[in-house]
């Protein structure tokens, strides 16, 4: 089994995407890393997102980086490689729901056809099952939305995408991803929104051995 040690020399963390993937094409496989680790959290998001299981996402996940890495070569710069892989686990996770449960059809039909690193932690005890608690409350409201709610909700609000990069990966309009949006925060209670605040980002994390297993998994099926 591969080890799950970085695979990378910590000189090329700071490569662009586009150059990550240039050289990728060209022979050096084991920089893939350097693109799982750093998409590894909004992939695990915006999946889930979709699909409301953990476990179902990192699946998609790796999924996603698989058709990516094979297809490669296909990405032609239009749009930001963040945004062409996004689209692709997109792609991926709406096609698990359509295979596991077709009565969500309606709700995906705008769609057919179609590193990270720890932080210390110098809070108290106290405080940390406080913010745990904060993040349970957020992620069962989140699951509650709609489906079409979910996914503009978690990039926008959660990941920080911008309306236009939400709405170029969603394929919905901009003024789309900005009613969607509204009805979101709509919907989940104001008081829970506001009280979990700028805690939201700690919300839905993929870190440590999770992130490890990611990487290890993909780099098996496409060894």
């Amino acid at each position: 089994m591969m080890s799950t040690e970085v695979l990378v020399d910590t000189a090329n963390i700071g490569l662009s995407d586009e150059e990550v993937v240039r050289r990728v094409i060209n022979g050096e496989r084991a920089l893939f890393e350097i693109l799982m680790r750093r998409y590894n959290q909004r992939l695990f998001r915006v999946t889930r997102s979709i699909v409301t299981n953990d476990l179902e996402a990192e699946d998609i996940i790796q999924d996603a980086y698989v058709r990516a890495y094979e297809h490669l070569s296909q990405f032609e710069g239009r749009a930001r490689f963040s945004t062409w892989l996004t689209k692709i686990a997109i792609y991926e996770a709406y096609a698990r729901v359509r295979r596991v449960d077709y009565q969500k059809a309606d709700s995906i039909s705008a769609l057919e056809g179609q590193g990270m690193s720890f932080i210390a932690d110098d809070r108290d005890p106290e405080q940390q099952i406080y913010d745990g608690e904060l993040k349970m409350v957020l992620e069962k409201a989140f699951d509650k939305l709609p489906d079409d709610y979910r996914s503009v909700f978690m990039l926008r609000e959660v990941e920080g995408m911008s309306t236009a990069d939400t709405a170029e990966c969603l394929e919905i309009s901009e003024e789309n991803v900005k009613t969607r949006l509204h009805r979101a925060r709509t919907l989940l209670r104001r008081e829970i929104y506001a009280l979990v605040g700028t805690k939201g980002n700690q919300a839905f994390q993929f870190l440590g051995s999770r992130c490890d297993r990611i990487v290890e998994r993909v780099f098996q099926r496409i060894g």
